[in-house]
């Protein structure tokens, strides 16, 4: 086939006009690479060549309101691995397991830090031990991939002693990460899941910084920092109300034979100077990953370490509840502080066809309220409850706060149970139309019955008894805002009903508990225990001096067998905190 000579030009400059326009088009597309988005590429390029590696920060310290360490920070190790797929994570476990055991949690934690941002770098194990670190350290060219470097890990000096009110740390899980309160936490980093640690989480995090490394194409790091870090900030200490000192006391009084909890604090302004619930456990061991033996053998302990008793166990109050019957009869105008009730106690008290006993089988005899109160006389109080009648004294209750959650700053507090208005309704539902009589009033009247209250609620409502019948909220960070007035007795009353508690250690029934030297009224409680009844709940809730009250104590005492044995630690830790207070104040002149 041949071509007419005009045919080869036209091709010829075709093709040339071609060529031009390609090397035109190459020469535009470089210009605008290499002069039009320069800065672009040349940061992607960065991008791609730098990796961000986060740097914890540590969380705010914890102290008492003295300034002594309830939590604080100590260095620990993290190990972190560049990785580019969840293959290769597992196998760079697998490779560490070589030089040291390797749990099957601690891979599925990594896979799980992976999957949740893959762009960040892995953090295989979070407080890794120092012979790991130093195996890695000394293969640091077998292992270039990795990152070692010092974190911040949660520290508890006084560890068991401060567990019920300090919670613990632990790793973000998935369901966290998904909630919008964790908005902008990443897979990996610590926060609070219980106690103060919890409840302040947000005045507790810290802002995490970064550092940059320079990689290879196959992400292993071949210079530390190649760009200006950006430093971690922490926050300021969180200052309590907290009394570390009493803490311990109380702590070394229940030592690991004890089960129950104690709650004390000033009755004026709520501020709570201890909170302990026995038996205890140690906070240390659940930062970085709490091993498996511990948690199962927590779990398995009958005593419930990890359950808080002073603000989730509830208890039938027993005769510390008696002061609410009585209070609620004051009001309504149907007893006073000198009356009597018409049958005499003689161990008892026939109510139809049910003999309801009082825990003396000798009787108190005619007791006045006064009476009743200090030696705990449950006749009279089975009396008084049918002079009330159950709908006004279920409302009595209710204005009390007999189903109201203290309002103590820690998280998962439960409810206290206790019937609701109208009686009748309630009971039918519990019971059934013809499922109960009039009887349950006997019970409610002397705390037992459908009644059970938090150790801290108690302590609430005693703050009231102190002062001026308006209650004060447990806070362990502040103050209350306001005090809630709880009840209206006149002065004359309300002496007398504070002059009976103060019999009731002085005489009465926690007698064997008086303090040389300090006045305290309070009153003793033994309740009944639905698993075993022949194990009695003990309860003592008090305060002191009785003169100008400065400390409430509460304190309930699982299996205690008697109140008085509950008033005998509630006064020993009256007396470690005034006779010490006393001691620490400077001498004065006059």
């Amino acid at each position: 086939m041949s071509f007419q000579p005009n045919e080869v030009q036209r091709r010829a400059q075709l093709a040339s006009a071609l060529v031009v326009l390609a090397l035109s088009v190459l020469l535009a597309a470089f210009f605008r690479a290499q002069v039009l988005e320069y800065a672009r590429f040349r940061l992607a390029s960065e991008d791609n060549r730098l990796r961000e590696v986060p740097l914890p920060a540590a969380r705010g310290m914890i102290l008492d309101r003295k300034g002594a360490v309830i939590a604080e920070n100590v260095p620990s190790y993290t190990v972190s691995y560049l990785a580019r797929t969840e293959r290769a994570v597992r196998q760079m476990m697998q490779r560490i397991g070589a030089l040291s055991p390797v749990t099957p949690e601690q891979v599925g934690g990594a896979i799980r830090r992976y999957r949740h941002d893959a762009s960040r770098p892995v953090v295989l194990f979070t407080d890794a031990p120092f012979r790991l670190v130093a195996a890695l350290e000394e293969r640091r060219l077998e292992f270039p991939e990795l990152i070692i470097q010092s974190a911040p890990k949660r520290w508890y000096p006084d560890s068991s002693v401060v567990s019920a009110l300090v919670g613990y740390t632990g790793e973000i899980s998935d369901r966290e990460l998904e909630d919008t309160t964790f908005t902008g936490y990443k897979a990996g980093q610590q926060v609070g899941k219980d106690g103060l640690e919890k409840q302040y989480e947000e005045r507790l995090r810290g802002r995490e910084g970064v550092r940059f490394v320079e990689v290879d194409a196959r992400g292993r790091m071949v210079r530390d920092r190649a760009r200006g870090d950006v430093a971690p900030a922490s926050p300021e200490a969180l200052r309590t109300n907290l009394d570390l000192d009493l803490q311990r006391f109380i702590a070394g009084i229940f030592g690991d034979s004890l089960i129950g909890g104690v709650v004390a604090m000033v009755p004026q302004t709520g501020e709570v100077l201890a909170l302990h619930s026995a038996p205890t456990f140690d906070p240390n061991r659940f930062t970085g990953g709490i091993p498996r033996s511990y948690w199962n053998a927590l779990q398995s302990d009958p005593r419930r370490p990890l359950y808080n008793k002073a603000i989730k166990g509830t208890y039938p109050p027993g005769s510390i509840w008696k002061l609410a019957t009585a209070i609620t009869a004051m009001e309504a105008g149907l007893v006073d502080i000198d009356d009597r009730m018409a049958t005499p106690c003689r161990g008892g008290f026939q109510y139809g066809n049910r003999y309801f006993r009082c825990w003396d089988p000798k009787g108190h005899g005619n007791v006045t309220l006064a009476g009743a109160i200090q030696h705990s006389c449950d006749t009279y109080f089975y009396q008084l409850g049918l002079k009330i009648g159950l709908q006004r004294l279920i409302a009595g209750g209710l204005k009390l706060g007999a189903r109201q959650r203290s309002g103590i700053d820690l998280p998962s507090e439960n409810r206290p149970l206790y019937p609701t208005d109208p009686a009748r309704e309630y009971y039918d539902r519990r019971f059934g139309p013809r499922g109960w009589s009039n009887a349950v009033t006997l019970n409610l009247s002397i705390g037992q019955g459908e009644h059970s209250q938090t150790v801290a609620n108690m302590a609430r409502f005693y703050t009231a008894l102190a002062t001026d019948g308006t209650a004060a909220q447990p806070m362990i960070v502040g103050a209350s805002e306001a005090r809630v007035p709880l009840f209206a007795l006149t002065p004359e009353q309300m002496q007398g009903i504070q002059e009976a508690l103060a019999a009731v250690v002085g005489a009465g029934t926690a007698a064997g508990s008086r303090l040389e030297g300090i006045t305290v009224a309070g009153k003793t409680g033994t309740a009944q225990n639905a698993a075993d009844i022949r194990r009695d709940h003990a309860w003592f809730v008090g305060y002191a001096p009785a003169e100008a009250p400065t400390i409430v104590v509460a304190v309930m005492l699982e299996f205690g067998l008697h109140g008085s044995r509950a008033a005998r630690i509630a006064t020993r830790i009256m007396e470690h905190y005034l006779k010490r207070e006393v001691v620490a104040m400077p001498e004065t002149e006059g």
